[in-house]
């Protein structure tokens, strides 16, 4: 525990979701991870100009999820508005 002088700073997490319709009903948790290991799971996807989305609750949830498995239902709202947002980002990039 932090003393009076120590400052605790936030832990990055971060989740990475993959959804390929021919495969499954929902997206699927690929990769997850905190510290160094979410830092690089953020420069990954920078580098392959892959957006992100930051939402602490949904980090959260999916932290208790198991690897390459489908999202749970309760999230899967979230996660498909993430989607479609993606997705006109990505044809928008496309149409340029």
């Amino acid at each position: 525990m932090p003393t009076q002088n120590q400052v605790s700073l936030p832990v990055t997490k971060a989740a990475a979701l993959a959804y390929d319709k021919e495969q499954s009903a929902a997206p699927k948790l690929t990769a997850k991870g905190k510290g160094e290991l979410a830092e690089r799971i953020i420069a990954l996807a920078q580098s392959h100009n892959i957006p992100i989305h930051r939402d602490a609750d949904l980090i959260e949830i999916l932290e208790k999820v198991e690897l390459d498995t489908e999202i749970p239902l309760e999230v899967y709202a979230i996660v498909a508005e993430i989607f479609a947002y993606i997705y006109k980002v990505n044809q928008k990039q496309a149409a340029r």
